[in-house]
């Protein structure tokens, strides 16, 4: 529903600057087409989610899907980038690292917190810019 609304505000800022200001149509077009993706998410309306059980994690999104034993996690590590969003990252006892997608990710202080009632391992790393 939000994304709806920002596109049709967006939609609606780009006919307001073609005809209240008369702006250039190739320069709306191009601003448009940065909204292509959203539009996409909304057609499609892809599902995702993750799923915390006593012996496993699951995630899925869109075709995508995984279950990985929490016995097989070695720790969990919350990675907390510039702009603010919070990339998680399954790091297994083999040394894989597997990524969980942010959209099928949780708000992370939940997720942290859940993770610990698991018995698994988390780790915190703040604004790193190359790893």
């Amino acid at each position: 529903m939000r994304t709806a609304l920002v596109v049709a505000s967006l939609w609606l800022g780009l006919v307001v600057l073609w005809i209240g200001f008369d702006a250039a149509l190739w320069i709306i077009t191009l601003l448009a087409v940065f909204t292509l993706p959203a539009c996409w998410d909304l057609l499609h309306n892809p599902a995702s989610g993750l799923t915390l059980t006593e012996d496993a994690l699951d995630w899925h999104s869109g075709r995508r899907s995984a279950t990985v034993a929490l016995e097989e996690i070695d720790h969990i590590r919350f990675d907390t980038r510039l702009d603010f969003s919070v990339k998680v990252t399954l790091v297994l006892k083999t040394g894989a690292k597997v990524r969980l997608p942010f959209e099928a990710t949780p708000p992370h202080h939940a997720f942290e917190a859940a993770s610990k009632e698991r018995g698994l391992t988390t780790k915190r790393f703040h604004f790193q810019l190359m790893q």
